[in-house]
């Protein structure tokens, strides 16, 4: 009885083994595909450009002095005026002036007096000399007095022509079209000839944007110069519709302490959305790159390895892309090499993607890059 129990025992224990055997193991469980949104390269021109940092200078500055020494009589404009050239700003005392070109002009006259004196007498004794009726003493003598009258007369002449300037230099006048300062003096002070500083009047338009370039930097702007006036879009940082002017200048040498050159552009500023004295943001055009692919910016991702992008291919598979990125523009970037136009990149979800993973496009918001001109970046 024992040995048929062991034996029973031992033909269940086969029985459930050999049932547990045939069981197949259960599928591995799947990774289901991540949810992305994707961008279609596109391919267009783009600017090849230069972003430097810079500030404003006025293109004119004028530092106001009189020509005269006296006393300010009146002041003829308020201060921050835009004024044109030849606006009158100061008027200093006339009195003594007027008096020196009143004394300058009774001289003149007295000269001419004596000169036509002169010339009558000479008048007379000119015909004298050749029947030698006079002595040639005589002659010689009211000759002189002739020439010494035509000197004086020169000299009187230019005495009043001095006075006269002098008198006009008591209304002191805007020498150049401008914005004018705080006035540094005020009514009832002397101030003293070519030393007293009156006003400072700095010419707003067109306006000056200084920046700097490496020179490594240097050879490409000037190779591009050389073919071709270089557009420079200058923009305050709070803004983002840009001035546009032209480069004018570039300085005739590197500083060694920095290892830049500096350029400067010339800007229209009618509207003085510029001020001198402002840091701007300075974007030099030089060129324009035929049929450059862009992305979307978001779409580039970093890596030990250097910038990649996720392919998304027709089987809805992603491919991880090594790419070489250029420059930005605006909220795209461009794709110098390991990209095509047409092809589809992942925008967003990349953090869910496994290299040669499933993808799930969302159709929902579909996008396409596009680049933002130049003027609007």
């Amino acid at each position: 009885m024992l040995r048929w129990q062991q034996a029973f025992y031992l033909a269940c224990t086969l029985g459930i083994l050999l049932t547990a055997c045939a069981k197949k193991d259960p599928p591995p469980m799947e990774r289901p595909p991540a949810a992305v949104t994707v961008a279609s390269a596109v391919s267009q021109d783009v600017p090849l450009y230069l972003d430097e940092v810079g500030h404003t200078v006025a293109r004119e500055v004028v530092s106001v002095q009189p020509q005269v020494s006296g006393k300010i009589m009146e002041i003829h404009f308020a201060d921050g005026a835009n004024l044109k050239k030849g606006d009158l700003l100061f008027t200093i005392d006339p009195r003594p002036f007027e008096a020196q070109l009143n004394e300058a002009q009774a001289n003149l006259a007295q000269s001419k007096a004596a000169l036509d004196f002169a010339q009558v007498q000479f008048a007379r004794v000119k015909d004298l000399i050749e029947s030698r009726a006079i002595a040639r003493q005589d002659y010689d003598t009211r000759k002189n007095a002739v020439d010494v009258g035509e000197a004086q007369v020169k000299q009187n002449e230019a005495a009043v022509e001095s006075a006269r300037l002098n008198l006009e230099y008591t209304s002191i006048r805007s020498p150049i079209e401008g914005r004018a300062g705080h006035r540094l003096v005020d009514s009832g002070n002397v101030v003293t000839a070519n030393n007293t500083t009156l006003l400072t009047i700095e010419r707003l338009d067109p306006i000056y944007a200084d920046f700097t370039a490496t020179e490594s930097d240097l050879s490409l702007v000037q190779r591009e110069l050389a073919k071709h006036p270089l557009k420079a879009e200058v923009r305050l940082p709070d803004q983002s519709k840009p001035e546009i002017g032209q480069l004018t200048f570039v300085d005739n040498s590197v500083q060694s302490s920095s290892g830049t050159v500096m350029l400067r552009a010339t800007v229209p500023n009618p509207a003085r959305h510029l001020w001198p004295g402002q840091f701007v943001n300075v974007r030099l055009v030089l060129a324009n790159l035929p049929k450059a692919v862009l992305v979307p910016a978001a779409a580039a991702q970093d890596s030990a390895k250097g910038p990649f992008v996720y392919v998304v291919k027709e089987d809805s598979t992603a491919e991880l892309r090594p790419v070489k990125l250029g420059q930005r523009q605006g909220e795209m970037v461009v794709i110098e090499q390991g990209l095509r136009a047409g092809e589809h990149v992942v925008m967003n979800g990349q953090l869910g993607v496994m290299p040669g993973g499933k993808v799930r496009v969302v159709t929902n918001t579909p996008a396409t890059a596009q680049a933002t001109p130049a003027g609007q970046l």
